[in-house]
């Protein structure tokens, strides 16, 4: 009889020669078990989703309950469904003004900044997709549309996702050259560069960009970067669009990035960690924004299974658990602790913000084989799971689930550095 080895390698398409290829059987908190009985702590959340851990209760309460009661009915807009009615409202609840001060990476309280966004205007109106590529490609129709303009602006060693328009933004054209031609009038400039926001001009409909730079290898700018980006972007009427899509749902130390730099965008993108492990995303913007879809063309985006209910369900448990845990507020402290005992001579610098951390070595050559020990400790009781970036390959992915405590995050760091050993 074929194994699931061979299933894998024979019938499932490859995206790269070296698959991981672990053969996981459960999933339950920070960690994956594997067929032969092996141990992994998932210290990078499947990428940026299993935020509040595998298979939570209260998410796995939630997708039950409404399996109980309906699975897809509908495209999406059509019909009322409260798990998207309902997810809608509470994202939306999350985007007002935060009321208290939140710890910062030394330990201590700072007041965020005041919000600074467009007169009037507020992130209001939600539209659920299957991904974030999916969010990314309807912001971008979004704001072609309501500007009346083409040119859209992202940064180099930026990821935005893989489909053509969103393959378009990629800040790198190792990723895109053989897939060219993609979307015209598209432009890029460096991350965190005061000097460069002067190529946002009135000919731009939107510029792109992470608030924390993820693929980069978590480059975090000076506030007065991202205001001085709100300013130009007011000035030349040009849509500011967030790519929370890694940051997004308590990461950082605040359920969004962008409120620790005090500026609302026009545009905001969500997925991966939104979801508690099942697909979704959403581009959420003002309702006068988002009202130019349904003229000129009528349906201007649609979706099939955008807003599926058991994934909306799914996702609104998740932020209930960031919510009731205080998962958001207590990774500033757990990525603090991460920081001091990650102390080794190889390692070159830590970058990051709560439990989104780039820890960087020489080289990807010193780098490979630590990542490789780690997930072969497993051999030995508990291996670790981490990665590399896609820009950035000399630095190590630590994001794991929010829900992690202080004695797993000692546990997996000593594997780590008895790796790097």
């Amino acid at each position: 009889m074929t194994n699931r080895h061979e299933l894998f390698y024979n019938y499932l398409a490859q995206t790269s020669d070296f698959p991981l290829a672990l053969d996981i059987d459960r999933a339950e908190g920070i960690y994956l078990h594997g067929t032969n009985g092996e141990k992994y702590v998932d210290m990078i959340s499947g990428i940026g989703v299993s935020n509040v851990g595998h298979r939570h209760p209260h998410v796995l309460k939630a997708i039950h309950q409404q399996l109980d009661k309906y699975m897809h009915l509908m495209v999406y807009g059509e019909y009322i469904e409260t798990p998207q009615v309902k997810l809608a409202e509470a994202l939306v609840g999350t985007l007002r003004p935060h009321p208290l001060p939140v710890p910062c990476e030394e330990g201590e309280l700072f007041n965020l900044p005041p919000l600074q966004g467009r007169v009037g205007e507020g992130l209001d109106n939600v539209y659920f997709t299957n991904s974030g590529a999916e969010a990314v490609e309807g912001a971008m129709k979004l704001a072609k549309r309501f500007t009346g303009r083409s040119e859209i602006i992202s940064c180099f060693n930026a990821y935005h996702g893989s489909t053509q328009g969103a393959l378009s933004l990629a800040g790198a054209e190792f990723f895109k050259r053989n897939f060219r031609p993609l979307l015209p009038d598209v432009r890029h400039i460096r991350f965190g560069v005061l000097e460069d926001l002067a190529l946002i001009t009135t000919r731009t409909a939107a510029i792109i960009i992470e608030v924390i730079s993820g693929e980069a290898g978590v480059r975090v700018p000076d506030v007065a970067y991202h205001q001085a980006l709100r300013a130009r972007c007011t000035e030349t009427g040009t849509l500011l669009v967030y790519d929370e899509i890694q940051t997004g749902f308590g990461r950082t130390g605040t359920f969004w990035a962008f409120e620790q730099f005090g500026v609302v965008p026009d545009i905001l993108l969500c997925a991966k960690g939104m979801g508690g492990g099942m697909p979704i995303g959403a581009f959420i913007s003002s309702k006068s924004i988002m009202a130019v879809f349904k003229n000129n063309p009528i349906l201007g985006h649609i979706t099939t299974f955008g807003g599926h209910p058991v994934s909306c369900a799914s996702s609104l448990a998740t932020l209930e658990v960031i919510h009731s845990e205080g998962l958001a507020e207590s990774a500033v402290a757990k990525g603090q602790l991460i920081r001091e005992l990650l102390q080794h001579p190889s390692i070159k610098e830590i970058r990051g913000k709560g439990l989104m951390l780039a820890v960087e070595f020489e080289s990807f050559e010193v780098l490979k084989p630590i990542i490789d020990r780690a997930i072969l400790r497993a051999k030995q009781g508990t291996g670790v799971i981490t990665d590399w970036f896609l820009f950035c390959d000399n630095s190590m992915r630590i994001a794991p689930p929010l829900v992690i405590t202080e004695a797993q995050i000692r546990e997996a760091c000593n594997i780590i550095l008895e790796a790097i050993d």
